[in-house]
């Protein structure tokens, strides 16, 4: 008996929308809570780094900036890999060696990529010069940079066995890994940036050095899984490594281009925000900041939901079965667009106890920060709906390899009603601060409607049909 027929399909799970909320719900928690562990990770660092001066906390967190956007932006590329192998295991016709072979493609373009966004980091100093930072502060981060790029490709490759494992019905062990890379930060960074446990007392490249190897343990971790995982080790990923499968790796490259560039266009209209907000005062800049970090937490929970999502859609889509494809994807929308509701409740009620989070928002020092954020999350709390149905609807249709229309709608939707608002009510109005918010929720709500309207017409658009 070949190694495919010996292995036993995963099951999709039973019919009926009962069925699959419960199915959703089951892959989507793990990889939220494991998102939500991974803001942690990022601010052990932050919280390290701060104790070195305003100057070190600065240069990193340039650096993380741009370090963050490839990140993000390259995962993307690799990351529709979980749409492939969702409909491998939907159709069921040889699974096994397909799923091995997008696997390992992925994980050469998870390299490849890697490659390039290292590049990008050594220039870290140069790009910095030329966004117009104080030389001192540009050579800071570049130095932060030339540390940090190590960790791009085990990170990348990381992301390329979470999706794995999740598609293979393990996305337990995205949780459980990231809650070891959570540790091995704090373990790191506590010892390379002032020198405890006998390690160099390194400062800002001591917590750079700490991401490098968190990023380590977090892929040896998911190698470890999946070799000592009954199922998962079937599928034996890691086998011949060095075979080409060049028409999979130009699927990869088709399918996965469009998300980065979606990525790049969000990640563009909030980071441009910043700047704007930086030209309006730097109270509004620091409120801005806090009110923008609560929102991205809260995000992480619909942005788990769409990973699972194209997972659940990719299995039916593979399974030519129409009827549980819209379940699936309408099943993700309601539970993402339902848990942002309570977050926009949780912003409009009590606004300063989620500032606590982050700062003392009663400290008289932090008046004027607590106040701008205040009002920029009534905003935010406008917009979460909106900003849980693009993310699900986004993913929903990723389950449907459907990619290059979803990034044509982000970038208008993000940089045309989104930005245009924002640059107009933020300086051609009194709104000022509070209308660069506007800005990003317009952008929000045109992305949600069109990738909603896509989604309701998948079809008559023909979306659904054999490729």
């Amino acid at each position: 008996m070949t190694h495919e027929h010996a292995l036993k399909p995963l099951p999709i799970g039973d019919s009926g929308w009962r069925g699959e909320l419960r199915e959703t719900f089951r892959l989507a928690w793990p990889l939220a809570l494991a998102n939500l562990l991974q803001m942690l990770v990022h601010a052990v660092d932050v919280v390290f780094v701060a104790r070195l001066g305003e100057r070190e906390l600065a240069a990193s967190a340039l650096a993380i900036a741009l370090f963050g956007l490839l990140m993000w932006a390259l995962s993307g590329l690799t990351g529709i890999v979980a749409a492939l192998i969702a409909e491998e295991l939907g159709r069921r016709r040889h699974a096994v060696r397909e799923v091995r072979r997008s696997v390992r493609m992925a994980l050469w373009l998870a390299v490849a990529s890697g490659l390039i966004g290292m590049a990008l980091c050594w220039q870290g100093e140069t790009l910095m010069r030329l966004t117009g930072q104080p030389d001192a502060l540009a050579t800071r981060a570049g130095d932060f940079l030339r540390v940090i790029m190590f960790a791009m490709i085990p990170m990348i490759a990381a992301s390329v066995l979470r999706s794995f494992v999740s598609a293979l019905g393990r996305p337990i062990f995205a949780t459980a890994i990231t809650f070891i890379a959570l540790f091995a930060s704090l373990l790191f960074n506590y010892a390379f940036v002032f020198g405890n446990l006998g390690a160099p007392a390194l400062g800002l490249e001591g917590s750079a050095l700490a991401s490098v190897l968190t990023s380590l343990v977090q892929l040896a971790s998911y190698v470890a899984a999946i070799l000592t995982d009954r199922r998962l080790r079937r599928y034996r990923i890691f086998g011949n490594w060095w075979r080409a499968e060049w028409s999979r790796l130009g699927e990869l490259l088709r399918l996965g281009s469009p998300v980065m560039m979606i990525i790049v266009a969000e990640a563009g209209l909030f980071s441009g925000a910043a700047f704007l907000m930086g030209r309006i005062g730097e109270a509004e800049l620091a409120g801005h900041t806090v009110a923008l970090q609560l929102a991205a937490l809260a995000f992480q929970i619909p942005f788990g939901v769409g990973q699972a999502a194209t997972i659940r859609v990719g299995y039916h889509y593979g399974a030519r079965d129409h009827a549980a494809i819209g379940r699936a994807g309408w099943a993700g929308i309601a539970m993402g667009g339902g848990f942002m509701l309570l977050t926009a409740a949780a912003m409009l009620l009590a606004p300063r106890l989620l500032l606590s989070i982050y700062i003392d928002p009663v400290a008289a020092k932090n008046a004027a920060m607590a106040g701008f954020a205040v009002q920029f999350m009534a905003v935010a709390a406008a917009f979460q709906l909106f900003d849980g149905i693009q993310a699900v609807a986004a993913g929903a249709l990723r389950g449907l390899q459907d990619t290059k229309l979803p990034m044509v709608i982000a970038i208008f939707s993000y940089w045309l009603p989104g930005m245009g608002t924002a640059l107009w009510l933020g300086f051609r109005t009194s709104l000022e601060g509070t209308g660069v918010w506007i800005g990003l929720a317009i952008g929000l709500v045109f992305s949600a409607s069109l990738l909603t309207w896509r989604w309701a017409r998948r079809e008559r658009l023909g979306l659904t049909l054999a490729r």
